[in-house]
């Protein structure tokens, strides 16, 4: 594979990521536990994909400049800024969120769950975000 081709990959995990914690809320609203969880435990999976993926492109490549320039640059950075601020917290609550879970935890769980469902959204969708606006607008 093209280490260019990794940028499109991770915006794919992410995208798949987001998608499947949406679904993975609607399955435990509907309290279809077996299916939440296969939801979680695969959005967790491709949230890990994206890192490897991610730190093995920018191992290579270092980072790209933001080509957008006018009102374009602050919403970009403002997205940016939000977005690497989380997503460094993300991990490990995810980490613990899902620990709690699969150690029957079940109270604990819902109670940090509340926090990180949201967070983790928002990390998974400004990613593709941040990924439109750096590699598919044509500024």
């Amino acid at each position: 594979m093209d280490i260019h081709t990794l940028p499109t990959v991770n915006a794919i995990l992410n995208g798949t990521a987001a998608v499947l914690l949406a679904c993975g809320f609607a399955m435990i609203r509907r309290r279809r536990i077996a299916a939440h969880r296969a939801c979680m435990i695969a959005a967790f999976s491709c949230s890990l994909l994206f890192l490897a993926s991610y730190v093995i492109y920018h191992a290579q490549t270092g980072s790209h400049p933001f080509p957008g320039q006018g009102a374009a640059r602050p919403i970009y950075f403002s997205i940016l800024i939000s977005h690497v601020t989380l997503a460094a917290l993300i991990l490990p609550m995810a980490i613990v969120t899902l620990a709690l879970a699969l150690g029957a935890q079940y109270g604990r769980h819902m109670k940090i769950a509340r926090w990180t469902l949201p967070l983790w959204l928002y990390v998974s969708v400004t990613g593709v975000v941040i990924y439109v606006m750096l590699y598919r607008v044509a500024w």
